[in-house]
């Protein structure tokens, strides 16, 4: 039990009747990013530039209207707008899918919640998950392959080459509830996540963000977590992530 800024804290284990409230955080968790990455796409400079020239287009074609400039810089917008709610609607989809698998995110064991009781009724407010992940040492940062399934069996049977992989763990999921943020909770749930890895053995601990999160990309670095790639390759369509400008970064720290 932690306790921060008149808040308790308690992390467990996951449970079956979390799974509602644990969809939900990871949805509000995704989506809220939508608006500080419309934010940030709509002040790049070469989007500033496109919306001015979009704007005089509109006054000249309008007859000098106002109104019609006003409209087309609207429309330019609009149209950023739902390029970023549409890679993340994309990703919080695919995340959702894989919750939701035989062998997703929800039926392992490396996934802990944090409750805290608000108004007389325990709530959940935070969740974070970790996942083994097989790699080759010669490629740091590099993704490797997840233990699940029938790829975790084909492992077993293949043991001849398993001194050339090491075991690292990757934060697939880490969501805190917006109420109870700057209260020290995302620090928890992190610790968590390094405590569990430590324990395993992994040799090091990877989390896939993003340039919006920017309250979390500043925890993770005060966390010794450095930056090891960064690309803009989405599972969205490739016009659609070149307007949205999110840029997908990958941290890692050792253990």
């Amino acid at each position: 039990m932690e306790k921060k800024n008149n808040l308790q804290f308690s992390i467990r284990g996951y449970e079956a009747s979390d799974r509602r409230e644990v969809l939900a955080l990871l949805s509000d968790g995704v989506l809220e990013h939508v608006y500080p990455a419309f934010f940030r796409s709509l002040a790049y400079p070469d989007h500033v530039g496109v919306a001015l020239s979009v704007c005089v287009a509109g006054y000249v074609l309008g007859g000098s209207s106002h109104l019609q400039a006003l409209l087309f810089g609207a429309a330019w917008a609009g149209l950023l707008y739902y390029c970023c709610h549409q890679v993340h609607q994309g990703y919080l989809q695919r995340r959702l899918e894989a919750a939701r698998g035989q062998s997703g995110l929800l039926e392992g064991s490396g996934l802990w919640v944090a409750e805290t009781e608000v108004g007389g009724r325990t709530r959940l407010v935070g969740v974070v998950a970790v996942r083994a992940v097989k790699g080759d040492q010669g490629a740091p940062g590099g993704r490797g392959e997840d233990r699940t399934g029938e790829e975790e069996e084909e492992e077993e049977e293949f043991e001849e080459g398993e001194e050339e992989l090491e075991l690292y763990g990757e934060l697939p999921l880490m969501v805190v509830s917006y109420g109870c943020r700057r209260r020290g909770l995302g620090s928890l749930l992190a610790l968590k996540a390094l405590e569990t890895c430590k324990g395993r053995g992994y040799t090091r601990l990877l989390v896939d963000s993003s340039s919006p999160q920017a309250a979390a990309n500043t925890l993770y670095r005060k966390m010794g977590f450095v930056q090891t790639a960064a690309h803009g390759e989405t599972h969205a369509n490739r016009w659609i992530a070149m307007l949205a400008r999110v840029q997908v970064l990958t941290l890692e720290k050792l253990l």
